[in-house]
Formats: structure tokens, C-alpha cells, sequence
């Protein structure tokens, strides 16, 4: 490697798939290369839909041995982010009691209105600034504490605090992943301690906070053995939430921005310096998760491309470069869904789901994969226009131009169609955003100078973007959402 220049091993979690990836950073140089991908396919067990939590411990070491092939048995630094929500709970010695369950299973079902009937939904945003959802963490813990397990559970690890904790010995709870469980002040960036002590939820079951950029430990010597890496190795808390991860790798050069994360879920909104706590806001379904240095991400959670990901494989998997071609030939907005709606929140039957929604809505029933498709990508385009308009108004804060990161970065169409809906540029940038963004905070932890600002700068210099620029007005945009009804 060049002088300065030094090589970060990104665990980066997704719903459906993990990955490492070795990041390469100097002062004026970013370079990242895939080391190992590997699935993250949930089991439904007896008790519910879990996810395979020791399948994925495997593929990180996996990936971290891929990862120290790739750079001379050396790393700088290793961080993981991952999903959000989900948790594991470990008896006093520290073993784990069960797989963590899925943030998609059904034990949620319910819980929120026993909890507002001790909080009011309308308090809990004030204190929490976190929109609602049935799988927050604050809701499966609730629903928890009736099990055997969680008697005998002595610590609540997040999901990418387990794997770092496995990794290394120690055990923390990261802000901005901690931010996402409905038990964090916003204001105060602690925990929201009036709200846990109303519901009856023991916040020592949380390992202390970190920060982004904090120390993590080191990789224990057995995980050096089996990686084959040359120690020692330090772990270093990143945006362990991979939204948080993304944002900072959002090629932004100004302030008067959206972004749009995007996946499994789109996440679209803005960032700011303080939250946004009103009630409209709350109405709104806008979420004040915690971001790098002081940052707050406000912002709302859109199904995403789930939707056209559950389609795909309940068609078997069909060639998706020529579905999205025989889509674009579609015409634009024949029928739309609400890409929010929690009816689309479990897997399975999914083009026969959308179908139903149009049927109900009195629309043109999409019938051929490519109308499906259009459907979904329509839909998304226009959930991303609500999500930026909206954050805007709340906000009180203008947007020149659209951000898109992500997996969505690879869907052309959907690009165009967001710039469309929302009558603005929109900037496609970084594919693997959250292992970029992961990467960064490492460096920076290592040396690199610069904040949030200078690392952006250090994006727009060595990362390819493609803008969009929007055709039309957004008329049609208008019409579609009044067919969906009032916001």
C-alpha cells in the first residue's frame, strides 16, 4: 500500500446478506474491495422467526480472514454495523440464551398498545423522538419479559454489540444503533430513563454507551488464530447501525440536502442538529435516530425494496436486469401502493398482496411480473417524495437536491423515478455506502483528520456519482398520492 495509507476490515450486516469489506484509506484516498459476502437467511423455530446468529458470527470470521488475505495478515481496524433493533440476551457468565428472534416476527403483535397504555404514544415520541413500529426494540422487550429466558438474562446486547463482543471479550452498548430502541433521549444522547423506569424496563441490562469512533477492544487471541491475522488488531465502535453508517457516507457538499438509504428499507430524510419532537411530526411517522458527531437523523422508515425483493423470489428467482427493462416500458403510475403500509411488513405472497392493495384502492390490478414491478418502483419513488417533502416542512429546512446510497444506487429506473416524484436532482453515489461510512469512522479513529464535513469531501473525490435529473412536473406525482388518500 501506498505511504499513509492503511487497510480497515467493515462488517456490514443486512437483513438478507452480510459482507466484509476491506477499506483502504489515505488522506486523499478511499478505495473498497468486497473480501467475502455471504446470506443471512432467518430460521423459523418453534418459538418464532430467529435469525441464525452463529451462521453469521461464522461468515464475519470468515470475512476477517478474507479480509487479512487481502492485506498482508495486517488490519488497522475492524467495525461492524448491522440492521437495527434486534438483540441478544446473555445469562451472567455471559453465554448467550437463544438466537436473537426477528424483528418480523409475529410476538410484537398487540404489545405497543399495552405499553401506551402506560406511556400515551403521544408522550413516549416527546421522550423518545422514535417513530412508531411495531418491532422496536422497547416493544420486544415488553414482550420479552414474560419469557423464561429473559429471567435468567443478565445483559441486552444490540446485534452488532453481540458479534463485537464475541470478537473481542468486551461488551458496549454503540449511541447511534442504541438511538433506534426507543429508550434514548434524543436531547441528551443518554438513556431516556424516565420512560424505562415507567414501563418497568432495567436499563443496567445495557452494557455502557459508546460513541462512534470509541475503542471496542481488541480481537481475543483465538479469533486472531482462526483469522489468521497478525495482532493486535483493534475493534473500533463505528455507526453500528448501518443506516448511521450510510449517512456518513452520503456524498453531500452542502446543507440544504435529503438522503435516501437505500435496501431492504428506504430510509429518507434529513440531518440535523437537534430533533424534531412535535406532534405533527410524530403524526408524520418521523423517526430522531443519533448520528456521527452530534448529528440527528430525521427521517422516516419506507418498506423499501423488499417488496420487489419478496416478489423476485416467490417468481423463483427471474433475471432481474430484463424485469427491470420490460418495467420501464410500463406506463408510469398506472397504480400505485403505499410502500409504508405494515400489511407488507411479513414475507411471503407478496405479488398477490400488492395486487389485493390495488384491487382495494379501486386501481388497475398489476397482473404481468413487469407491472408488479412498476408498481413497486412507482410506489417507492413516491414514498421518497412524501418521506423528502414532508422532512422538509417539519423541519423547516429546504432541499436542493436528493442523495440516494445504497443498494438502490444499482436500479437506474428508481433513481429516475425519485427524481421525478420529487422534482429535484437526485445524486446516486456510493452501492456499499454503510461499509464506506463504517470505514471512515475507523480511519478517522486511526488517525485521519477531518470531520464529518472533510470525510464527505473525501467521498465526492474518489467515488463515482451519477445524477438524474427530473423530467416533467409532478402533476401525476400529486394525482398518485391523492389515489393513496390523505398522509
Amino acid at each position: 500500500m501506498s505511504p499513509g495509507v492503511k487497510a480497515y476490515a467493515a462488517v456490514d450486516l443486512g437483513a438478507s446478506s452480510g459482507r466484509v469489506m476491506v477499506g483502504r484509506v489515505g488522506p486523499d484516498s478511499v478505495e473498497l474491495t468486497e473480501a467475502h459476502r455471504f446470506p443471512n437467511r432467518p430460521v423459523r423455530l418453534p418459538e418464532g422467526l430467529c435469525w441464525d446468529i452463529l451462521a453469521l458470527y461464522g461468515g464475519v470470521l470468515d470475512g476477517l480472514r478474507a479480509a487479512g488475505a487481502r492485506s498482508g495478515g495486517r488490519l488497522a481496524s475492524a467495525g461492524i454495523d448491522s440492521w437495527a433493533v434486534d438483540y441478544g440476551l446473555l445469562d451472567a457468565d455471559g453465554a448467550l440464551l437463544g438466537n436473537p428472534v426477528h424483528y418480523r416476527d409475529a410476538r410484537t403483535e398487540g404489545v405497543a398498545e399495552k405499553v401506551w397504555a402506560t406511556v400515551p404514544a403521544a408522550e413516549l415520541y416527546a421522550a423518545t423522538g422514535i417513530q412508531y413500529a411495531p418491532f422496536n426494540t422497547l416493544y420486544q422487550l415488553t414482550a420479552d419479559r414474560s419469557t423464561a429466558r429473559f429471567a435468567h438474562a443478565a445483559r441486552v446486547l444490540l446485534v452488532p454489540d453481540l458479534l463485537t463482543y464475541w470478537l473481542t471479550g468486551e461488551q458496549g452498548t454503540e449511541l447511534t444503533n442504541a438511538s433506534t430502541t426507543q429508550l434514548v433521549d434524543p436531547r441528551t444522547r443518554t438513556w431516556a430513563h424516565g420512560v424505562a423506569g415507567r414501563l418497568g424496563i432495567d436499563l443496567g441490562l445495557f452494557a455502557p454507551l459508546r460513541q462512534p469512533g470509541d475503542p471496542a477492544g481488541t480481537l481475543r487471541p483465538g479469533v486472531l488464530a482462526e483469522t489468521g491475522l497478525r495482532g493486535p488488531v483493534p475493534v473500533t465502535a463505528v455507526g453500528s447501525h448501518d443506516t448511521a453508517s450510510a449517512v456518513v457516507a452520503v456524498p453531500a457538499t452542502g446543507e440544504r440536502f435529503a438522503y435516501i438509504c437505500t435496501g431492504t428499507w428506504s430510509l429518507a430524510g434529513l440531518e440535523l442538529s437537534a430533533p424534531v419532537l412535535t406532534e405533527e411530526s410524530r403524526a408524520a411517522n418521523f423517526t430522531n435516530e443519533l448520528g456521527l458527531d452530534g448529528t440527528v437523523r430525521y427521517l422516516r422508515n419506507i418498506m423499501g425494496l423488499w417488496l420487489l425483493q419478496e416478489c423476485v423470489r416467490a417468481w423463483g428467482e427471474p433475471d432481474l436486469g430484463l424485469l427491470l427493462r420490460q418495467a420501464a416500458a410500463v406506463p408510469t403510475l398506472r397504480s400505485v401502493v403505499d410502500a409504508g403500509d405494515a400489511a407488507f411488513l411479513a414475507p411471503g405472497r407478496m405479488p398477490e398482496r400488492i395486487a389485493e392493495a390495488c384491487r382495494a384502492s379501486g386501481q388497475p390490478v398489476p397482473v404481468s411480473r413487469a407491472e408488479v414491478t412498476r408498481c413497486i418502483l412507482d410506489s417507492l419513488a413516491l414514498a421518497h417524495r412524501r418521506a423528502v417533502l414532508d422532512a422538509a416542512r417539519l423541519a423547516d429546512q429546504p432541499v436542493d437536491v436528493v442523495y440516494l446510497v445504497g443498494g438502490g444506487t444499482r436500479n437506474a429506473l428508481l433513481c429516475q423515478l425519485t427524481a421525478d416524484a420529487c422534482g429535484l436532482p437526485v445524486v446516486a453515489g456510493a452501492t456499499e455506502a454503510a461499509a464506506l461510512g463504517n470505514v471512515l469512522v475507523q480511519a478517522r479513529a486511526q488517525g485521519l483528520a477531518g470531520d464529518l464535513p472533510a470525510l464527505r469531501r473525501l467521498l465526492t473525490r474518489t467515488q463515482p456519482l451519477t445524477r438524474y435529473t427530473p423530467r416533467g412536473g409532478t402533476g401525476r406525482w400529486r394525482a398518485a398520492e391523492a389515489r393513496l388518500g390523505a398522509r
